[in-house]
């Protein structure tokens, strides 16, 4: 059975869809065979997935609690990863599909709002790990962070007292080539320029590390 990995957040615009994304195409890529489960309303990973010349990779588009719990696992069946986009808003689907994860990783922009919505993120995931007796394992990463600014040092303090939850090192920080990608039916792989490839160079970090809280 392939691994799930969930990215949950209830805020939108803090680049859940974009890195659930990326890390499909990135695992893809290595030559895993990745399915996506988009559950969020707005389905723009879905979207996404399916306007790329090469569809390499499988979605499906799943919006009710109750199907979500049933799904998950027989989607996990067929691959060797199943990335979760997660919807907006912490509402029964969250809890069905932290119910079904192996890990849940939670993009967080460096604002006091966005800190807010990541530490009821964190209080969900608390819940399904008591009730579960142990999974999903969860991690946090800063995401469209601004280079130099006391807001991201101050978020990283922060968010570094949360024990039940990991705060990785990689730090995605905001650059006008991510905002792209979308719009080119493309990940940041595809695209030129130095600011892409410093991207490129981040995500690639940053999935390690969450590869690395897999078992």
């Amino acid at each position: 059975m392939g691994a799930v990995i969930a990215l949950v957040n209830q805020k939108g615009g803090c680049s859940k869809s974009t890195t659930a994304v990326h890390i499909s195409c990135w695992l893809s890529r290595k030559g895993h065979f990745v399915q996506l489960l988009d559950a969020d309303a707005q389905r723009s990973s879905s979207i996404w997935l399916t306007s790329m010349e090469d569809k390499p990779i499988p979605t499906t588009v799943l919006q009710s609690p109750d199907e979500l719990l049933e799904q998950i696992p027989e989607l996990a069946e067929q691959c060797d990863y199943l990335i979760v986009d997660g919807p907006a808003g912490l509402s029964e689907a969250s809890r069905a599909i932290l119910f079904r994860a192996d890990l849940a990783v939670v993009p967080c922009q460096p604002t006091g709002l966005d800190l807010q919505s990541a530490s009821d993120a964190v209080r969900l995931i608390k819940q399904a790990q008591s009730v579960r007796g142990g999974p999903p394992k969860a991690a946090i990463f800063i995401s469209r962070a601004v280079k130099g600014t006391k807001l991201l040092d101050e978020a990283i303090a922060l968010l570094s007292k949360t024990k039940e939850v990991s705060v990785l090192k990689t730090v995605i920080h905001q650059k006008q080539a991510i905002a792209d990608t979308f719009g080119q039916a493309a990940t940041i792989w595809d695209l030129s320029g130095r600011p892409a490839a410093e991207s490129a160079r981040e995500y690639e970090r940053l999935f390690k590390e969450i590869m690395g809280m897999l078992p």
